[in-house]
């Protein structure tokens, strides 16, 4: 019997990784690779190793999660060592759980390698504290695909009355109904907002607004997924500590 180590990758910048999820690739037989992944750490496989690739775009699927399950559970009981490599974290957006629970329902051995997420590695990146004494003592990592029922509502409802910081993952091509919600049940419209597009990479681009005029920015600057969505008063201490864009353009400079 092999074992199945469900790794998170980071945020983007290879750097970013932990040791041990590093360690992993290193050993690993068999690594199934999501489309976020910084594909620099694919370079660290052992010769040999076999590079599978399972990433998903919105409304399209390479793989289906199915497939994927059904994958981790056969290459492990072939009693090879498999990493599936997620980008991020693989319990916070990455449905880790469920890959997790397909392995121990067939009785696969599986260790969690968790990673540095996006909600808080691009926000830092851009010179966002999620939290802050004076500002954000509550922070909520939160979905922005869209679900029109009454749970959906009540969950905006909370999260626009009892939480500081909003960390929304997957929310661009939702925007406007983010906005929408949000206001409806409590946020001010000037409420800051930023979006940061492939946060700590290189191409790494940053734009903030508010509430009221987020949706007209993000159209004009063309940002697309991969971004992250930060909502809360956390977004104006950018404009004291932003450093890694700086640190780009002094780099190019050079």
């Amino acid at each position: 019997m092999g074992k199945v180590y469900l790794v998170g990758a980071g945020p983007g910048d290879p750097e970013l990784i932990t040791v041990k999820a590093l360690k992993m690739i290193q050993k690993a037989d068999v690594i199934l690779y999501d489309r976020l992944v910084n594909k620099e750490l694919l370079s660290y496989a052992k010769k040999g190793a076999d590079l599978i690739y399972c990433g998903k775009l919105p409304n399209y699927h390479t793989m289906k999660q199915d497939t994927i399950n059904h994958f981790l559970v056969r290459y492990a009981s072939s009693g090879k060592l498999v990493v599936r490599l997620k980008g991020g974290d693989p319990f916070i957006f990455g449905r880790g759980g469920e890959e997790a629970e397909a392995c121990a329902k067939k009785g696969i051995p599986f260790e969690i390698v968790p990673g540095i997420t996006s909600g808080i590695a691009a926000a830092a990146y851009a010179g966002i504290p999620v939290t802050h004494r004076d500002t954000s003592s509550s922070v909520a990592f939160v979905t922005g695909h869209k679900q029109n029922n009454q749970q959906e509502d009540e969950k905006w409802e909370s999260l626009s009355k009892g939480i500081d910081t909003l960390a929304i993952y997957m929310g661009v091509s939702n925007l406007p109904y983010i906005k929408e919600k949000l206001i409806q049940y409590g946020k001010c419209r000037d409420t800051p907002v930023a979006l940061i597009h492939w946060g700590t990479t290189e191409v790494q681009k940053t734009v903030t607004g508010t509430l009221d005029t987020i949706i007209e920015i993000v159209k004009e600057e063309k940002i697309e997924n991969p971004s992250m969505i930060i909502v809360g008063e956390v977004v104006r201490y950018r404009e004291k500590i932003q450093w890694f864009e700086k640190k780009i353009v002094m780099s190019e400079a050079l």
